[in-house]
């Protein structure tokens, strides 16, 4: 009867003891927080970027798990309103912020993109994840002056919480009409790869810079 009980006892703590063994093999996890660039606006399910990214990296294998939380539309103002519940669900290692582009389309204020980019550049870091900055650029039609400040935007906000930054998210794409679809704002399927290394190469320094840390 006692090694019965000895027994039942080993295989109580071995089943407690499964979940958080499990839980430390899991995969990092990147998280997509954007906008239409990013959710596959008008690109067949498959042919979008996130999800080439996602195929690329598995070919190289990298045990990287892409969260795609990209909405249409989005600006930096949604981005901030629903980062938290996102980090709290994903619980992920890295966050790409691919958003601002809606704002600067729609001549927001580009003090209050600036604000709501470090908020959820410090909510992201308050979670214990690295946040990741996209950047773009908008139409000529726009004025250089509003332009050059849009833009740097994203450099001050990385550049002042020292988080690596992808310049343009949209390089070697943006203003060519034969890889832009008919508003010549969004991409088209032809474009997908070329975003999708210009992420991977963006990515690769800061994969093998986990890979390199000792708290890792």
């Amino acid at each position: 009867m006692i090694r019965q009980c000895v027994a039942l006892f080993s295989l109580i703590l071995t089943l407690m003891a499964w979940p958080l063994a499990s839980s430390a093999q899991q995969s990092p996890v990147l998280l997509i927080v954007g906008d239409s660039l990013s959710a596959g606006y008008g690109i067949p399910q498959g042919k979008e970027w996130v999800h080439l990214l996602r195929q690329s990296l598995q070919a190289r294998e990298e045990p990287i798990q892409v969260v795609n939380a990209s909405i249409s539309g989005d600006t930096t103002s949604g981005g901030r309103s629903r980062i938290e519940p996102l980090l709290q669900r994903e619980n992920p290692d890295w966050v790409l912020i691919e958003l601002g582009g809606n704002d600067g389309l729609r001549g927001m204020s580009l003090s209050a993109m600036e604000a709501n980019l470090q908020a959820m550049v410090d909510t992201v870091k308050q979670q214990g994840a690295q946040p990741l900055l996209a950047g773009i650029k908008i139409p000529p039609n726009y004025g250089s002056k509003y332009r050059t400040r849009f833009e740097q935007v994203f450099v001050t906000v990385a550049a002042r919480n020292d988080v690596p930054l992808l310049p343009f998210l949209l390089d070697g794409v943006g203003g060519q009409d034969k890889l832009m679809q008919a508003d010549r704002i969004h991409p088209n399927v032809e474009a997908q790869p070329l975003i999708a290394d210009n992420v991977l190469a963006f990515l690769q320094p800061v994969i093998v810079d986990r890979q390199r840390s000792p708290a890792q």
